[in-house]
């Protein structure tokens, strides 16, 4: 099993650990395989969406409906939700884990995703959305305590992944 694949499988794993029934998620070359780790897995339902509003959406029904979920989304798929997360997750204490690439940042070799490195982390720091970054696979256990402190505070939380985790 190659890097890419054992940290899917691992961050599945934590998925599970948290007992996350739904995953929505958009498309990034970054978690492909993750993204297909989630539909081999059965334990787990993966719904693709084509916007990332709809996965915020997804989630926060699941939540309402005694689900664990998480909405899987690249950067900019990120950068695009803030108001449906201020607007509903913030106004109605609705808890909701969100994972995220970390584009832009050292690593990645594509210029066209400079603004999501530059200006993410300020964003979400701007609007007091707390996030944790992952570098390396042994701290693939972040997942869990980004979960469990998104249901303690009735806030969402991003896990953002890195370049040098996920290729």
């Amino acid at each position: 099993m190659g890097k890419q694949e054992e940290v899917a499988r691992r961050i599945v794993e934590e998925f599970v650990r948290c007992d996350i029934k739904l995953v929505a998620s958009l498309p990034d070359n970054w978690i492909a395989e993750l993204i297909s780790e989630l539909d081999r897995d059965e334990r787990v339902r993966h719904i693709p969406v084509n916007r990332e509003e709809s996965a915020i959406g997804l989630c926060s029904g699941a939540y309402m409906g005694g689900m664990g979920s998480v909405a899987l989304m690249g950067a900019s798929g990120l950068m695009t939700v803030l108001y449906a997360i201020t607007k509903i997750n913030y106004s109605y204490e609705i808890p909701l884990l969100l994972v995220t690439t970390l584009r832009g940042a050292p690593g990645d070799h594509h210029k066209h995703h400079i603004s999501n490195g530059l200006y993410m982390q300020p964003v979400l720091n701007a609007i007091s959305l707390p996030y944790m970054i992952i570098n390396e696979p042994a701290d693939l256990g972040t997942i869990t305590r980004a979960y469990h402190h998104s249901r303690t505070f009735s806030r969402p939380t991003v896990v953002a992944l890195t370049r040098d985790l996920l290729k």
